[in-house]
């Protein structure tokens, strides 16, 4: 009897300890795979240097950062292309994306909505322009030209000559019946086309005789003396609006913006900035649109985020375009995630291991070279 109880005693351990082995043996495979293995979906927007994307594959600064912190967390990410930032956030909001991946500004606006990992990126905006390639000669030659021709040029012409008839007049009067006097001619016509010949000649000091007459050289010497004068008036007249004029061509910072056409993109932080400066803002769907509008002289700038622009100019359109002035309006991008989401302290904590195994660092040095 004593036998009997003991085994079933036997039998009875057994298969309580079978029945919790396979109980929690699906417990644990699942929390396993809660955490490692995971499939996430991330939004991104094709913009180099932070996304590219050729023949299906996904490469680019945040790409490979965002690889390198999900391989770390064992997990697996599917691609969701998204137009623009503003698409990107609503993929997120929708739930049709894990987390937003990309040159993403944290705003305090976009943080009452979303929870951002801490940022990858300090960055800011700047300001593209046309390289110029005319050389400085013939720039210098069409503002002239363009000055000779102004309306303010034809003004001061006006008043040179309206000054002219005056002292034409007088010489006249006094000249046209001295004998060897400068007029040849008593008659009003062509007596008074030679004397007014003589005033414009004395404007610019090419006059090659005097009057006869001591009153009509009494106010010759007057005449050239004012002509003196006026002619060193209308010089510093002519030189200060070259160098206006030169100042207005030129942007060479964010305090030249104002008055001027700027493009950038369509729902950025950059075209919220510029409607405060002044500008005339133009916005455009992508940065290759902006690009276009500058080279067709639609706009006198494009102002946008800094690296992207710094890429632009050193790398894929080198030597037609330029970075111009400092970074301005500085701001910070991260990975943007739903309110709540479970994602962001792991991002966080990766995010921190990349910085202290070197791995930041190395795609940093790898996308914009070494600070």
């Amino acid at each position: 009897m004593i036998y009997i109880i003991r085994l079933l005693a036997l039998l009875t351990l057994f298969s309580s300890a079978f029945s919790s082995g396979a109980l929690a043996a699906p417990q644990t495979v699942a929390a396993a795979q809660q955490n490692h293995g995971r499939i996430l979906t991330v939004s991104v927007r094709v913009l180099p240097p932070f996304v590219e994307q050729k023949n299906g594959i996904f490469t680019g600064y945040s790409i490979d950062l965002w690889n390198a912190i999900a391989e770390r967390q064992n997990w697996e990410s599917r691609f969701r292309v998204a137009s623009s930032v503003k698409g990107q956030l609503e993929d997120v909001a929708s739930g049709a994306a894990d987390v937003g991946v990309g040159a993403i500004s944290i705003t305090a606006e976009r943080t009452m909505h979303y929870e951002f990992s801490q940022p990858i990126m300090n960055s800011g905006l700047q300001i593209l322009v046309r390289e110029e390639r005319a050389p400085a000669e013939s720039t210098a030659l069409k503002s002239i030209l363009k000055l000779l021709f102004s309306k303010a040029m034809l003004i001061w012409f006006g008043i040179a000559f309206l000054l002219s008839v005056i002292p034409a007049h007088v010489i006249w009067f006094f000249e046209r019946n001295h004998n060897n006097g400068i007029i040849q001619s008593n008659s009003y016509f062509p007596g008074i086309f030679e004397a007014l010949f003589w005033g414009l000649s004395s404007i610019t000091g090419s006059a090659d005789s005097m009057p006869r007459q001591w009153l009509a050289r009494l106010f010759a010497l007057f005449w050239t003396f004012a002509s003196i004068v006026f002619v060193a008036f209308y010089t510093a007249q002519l030189t200060a609006s070259l160098t206006v004029e030169k100042f207005r061509a030129e942007i060479s910072g964010p305090q030249d913006l104002p008055g001027k056409n700027v493009g950038t993109l369509q729902g950025s932080t950059s075209a919220a900035f510029l409607q405060t400066t002044g500008a005339k803002v133009s916005v455009f769907p992508t940065i290759d649109d902006a690009y276009q509008a500058l080279m067709n002289n639609s706009v006198d700038a494009v102002v946008y985020d800094a690296p992207v622009l710094q890429y632009m100019a050193t790398r894929q359109r080198a030597g037609r375009v330029r970075t111009v002035g400092p970074i301005f309006h500085t701001e910070d991008y991260g990975h943007v995630f739903h309110d709540g989401s479970p994602l962001r302290r792991k991002v966080d904590a990766t995010l921190l291991l990349l910085r202290e195994d070197g791995t930041y660092d190395r795609l940093n040095e790898q996308y914009f070279g070494k600070k």
